[in-house]
């Protein structure tokens, strides 16, 4: 057998141990001192890919406003007597109701535990119609661009090109509050992600099922795969000449350690008995769940989980795929919610949906194109909720919102958005536009959908 030279180990150590090396970098975040948090929260965002139909997630019931949808979505539109009621008070006479796939989002909301933000977008400041046409209007670049818009959701970058993320700039203010954490801030269990890029933290990266291990390794003192990690662990830890090497080693090093130490925890939490799907949206959250489950075990203070599900990209077939979608989306955000009352934690615990943008109220056939602004969920015992936050517009195609097709214009900024969360997470006002930049643009800076 060909005997490796530590340098040849480390060369060949694959492209799955550098992805897993990564996180271990996220204890570069560990500096400074500070007042520490005494509390712990949480924030979950659950990103749908490809632009959710949510003008089909949330729908106006009474009669005047639901013909008015009715006659703009043509053969998309869900039947009157099939959507879940909701009672948002406050509406002016107006009614709403959920996709019928959504029982168990409009179990939450109806109990207060959700909230629906309306008619939410990327947005750079107040823009009206005319505004639009006329050119008057700063407006996101590349509108309707599925990579433009889930950069400007992720880093609310505005015109001007970012390598950071609005999760990523909470975590850097935060750092030197959470110097004893053993995980990074930040962690996605659907791989590297703008929202939680930074220039002094990195996020921790896992599978949706946890930390994911260098390939070929065991933790079973008595497998061949242990011998390997040990013999692996040995060449990291011997001495090198070049800076570069010193780097590399540290970073499989830390991998190592991260990967251990997170494993290790998760391995010992507790059963749950809140039933997830089985579906890649329902196995991230209830990994989420276990990973909080030991949050005093890793002497975790703050948090922000990312996951995700596809599929929303609804150009044809929206009919038939849309319901299995939604369900999936309502049913794993409500046996999230139900493994944080579980673990008492729900007040400490806000999960939220971002999308690329909402749909064409138009039909192209038998699906939708891309449009702009759309509903966005929030669920948590610190939601104020049972309310809808934000202008939901009339859906009349050609009306003061429509820029083309029935693509709404935002009456909300994500910006806000982000900003609102972010207030709840403990960043102050004053710090507020560092993590959304064009709020200042704005007259409201939070929306009230966070309860302190």
């Amino acid at each position: 057998m060909k005997t490796l030279s530590r340098r040849d180990f480390l060369r060949t150590s694959g492209a799955a141990a550098i992805l897993a090396a990564t996180p271990g970098l996220a204890y570069s975040q560990v500096v400074g001192g500070g007042g520490a948090f005494t509390d712990y929260r949480a924030l979950v965002c659950v990103f749908l890919f490809g632009g959710n139909d949510s003008f089909n997630m949330l729908v106006p019931s009474s009669n005047a406003e639901y013909n008015v949808y009715a006659a703009s979505r043509q053969n998309l539109a869900i039947a009157q007597q099939d959507l879940l009621p909701i009672t948002p008070p406050g509406q002016g006479g107006v009614t709403y109701g959920m996709h019928p796939s959504m029982a168990g989002f409009q179990g939450l909301f109806e109990s207060g535990s959700a909230a629906v933000v309306t008619n939410v977008g990327p947005l750079l400041e107040p823009t009206t119609k005319d505004d639009f046409f006329s050119g008057a209007a700063k407006l996101p670049p590349q509108l309707f661009s599925h990579n433009d818009q889930q950069d400007q959701w992720s880093s609310l970058r505005g015109t001007v090109p970012s390598n950071t993320g609005w999760a990523g700039r909470m975590a850097d203010l935060i750092r030197s509050a959470v110097t004893e954490q053993q995980m990074a801030t930040n962690a996605s269990l659907f791989g590297t992600n703008l929202m939680q890029s930074a220039d002094e933290t990195v996020a921790y990266v896992m599978g949706p099922g946890g930390p994911l291990q260098f390939e070929g390794f065991s933790l079973d003192p008595d497998s061949i795969l242990f011998q390997q990690r040990e013999a692996f662990r040995r060449v990291v830890d011997a001495p090198y000449n070049t800076m570069y090497e010193r780097g590399f080693a540290d970073v499989q090093r830390r991998a190592i350690d991260a990967a251990d130490t997170v494993s290790t925890a998760i391995d010992s939490a507790p059963i749950i008995d809140a039933v997830f799907p089985q579906s890649q949206l329902g196995t991230q959250l209830r990994t989420v769940a276990r990973l909080i489950a030991v949050r005093d075990q890793l002497a975790m203070k703050r948090q922000v989980f990312f996951v995700a599900a596809g599929g929303f990209d609804s150009h044809d077939d929206q009919n038939l795929n849309q319901p299995g979608l939604l369900a999936d989306i309502s049913d794993s955000l409500a046996a999230f919610h139900a493994a944080t009352v579980e673990l008492g934690v729900d007040d400490s615990v806000t999960t939220f949906t971002q999308s690329d943008f909402a749909r064409t109220l138009t039909s192209n056939g038998d699906g939708t194109d891309h449009a702009w602004g759309g509903n966005q969920l929030v669920v948590g015992g610190a939601v104020a909720g049972r309310q809808l936050y934000g202008n939901y517009p009339m859906l009349d195609i050609g009306g003061p919102e429509d820029v083309g097709g029935g693509r709404m214009i935002p009456s909300t900024s994500a910006d806000q958005y982000a900003a609102t969360l972010a207030k709840w997470f403990g960043i102050p006002d004053i710090e507020l536009d560092i993590v959304a930049p064009n709020l200042s643009n704005f007259a409201q800076r939070e929306l009230g959908f966070m309860m302190p």
